[in-house]
């Protein structure tokens, strides 16, 4: 499965990396694209092991809260 997310809060390449780590350490989740300018992130995962759900908290607990697309 695909989502993508608007984090408002994305301001540069370092906020990209902490994203990229952060949930690339998920259960389940494949790939981690952040895109800086346009302040969106898009994370490929196993929908089995792991949900829209849970990608938007991980993103809120490491202070990106994702606003609905």
């Amino acid at each position: 499965m695909e989502t993508t997310f608007t984090a408002p809060d994305i301001e540069c390449d370092g906020c990209a990396a902490s994203i990229e780590k952060a949930l690339g350490r998920q259960d389940g989740v494949q790939t981690v694209t952040v895109d800086v300018s346009a302040k969106r992130v898009t994370v490929t995962y196993d929908g089995a092991r792991t949900g829209r759900a849970q990608v938007a908290e991980a993103l809120t607990d490491i202070g990106f809260p994702p606003q609905e697309e």
